[in-house]
């Protein structure tokens, strides 16, 4: 099975509309503090304007439970993906697809992820200071042992570095925001070339 693209942290249609026709199966929108968030109504403005078979996919970080409903109704996201410390019972109050985020450090044991509640994990690189969006991988051998779930790969991804990834991890999809950025704004040249990486692995 081809291995799936998501590109995060987009910011306006016309980025969105570029990506989804390059081949990317789902977007992200960023409702957290940093620089990539995006306000809601930006946010459904960019849903409304993808094709309907390409996700959207609404990033929280411990948000308010009602936020992330009014959200997602507003919008008309069809995954969350949280990237806080939401536990189990969290993710089970939404009806919506859930991924939750898990940076991966050594130690860290990933057996314990079957008991939450989760359509699919997102593998991102840890930091003591960031939820997300470090721009750096951490070390894929980490995750070689892991449950058989979905993972989606994430953490300083690359159009020149996916390939090696994917022949080493074999994920579900691979998660891409910084690594396709120049000077901090979304790089139409590098979204294609990091989507021909991906699907030159098929």
């Amino acid at each position: 099975m081809a291995v799936k693209v998501k590109v995060c942290g987009l910011m306006d249609a016309e980025t969105a509309l570029f990506a989804a026709h390059a081949g990317a199966d789902a977007v992200g929108l960023i409702f957290a503090d940093g620089p990539r968030r995006v306000a809601v109504e930006m946010a459904r403005a960019i849903c409304a304007a993808l094709p309907p078979f390409v996700g959207r996919v609404g990033v929280f970080v411990n948000a308010a439970q009602g936020f992330v409903r009014e959200t997602a109704a507003a919008c008309g996201l069809t995954a969350l993906q949280f990237h806080g410390d939401e536990d189990a019972e969290y993710c089970l109050r939404f009806t919506l697809p859930v991924l939750k985020a898990v940076r991966v450090r050594p130690g860290i044991n990933l057996a314990e992820l079957a008991r939450i509640p989760a359509a699919g994990f997102v593998f991102d690189s840890y930091d003591p200071l960031l939820a997300g969006g470090t721009g750096r991988t951490f070390p894929w051998e980490l995750a070689a042992e892991r449950p058989d779930l979905p993972v989606i790969l994430a953490g300083g991804l690359t159009p020149e570095n996916v390939a090696r990834a994917i022949y080493l991890l074999r994920p579900y999809a691979v998660d891409v925001s910084s690594g396709v950025e120049t000077d901090g704004k979304k790089d139409l040249k590098k979204i294609q070339d990091f989507i021909e990486a991906v699907r030159g692995c098929a």
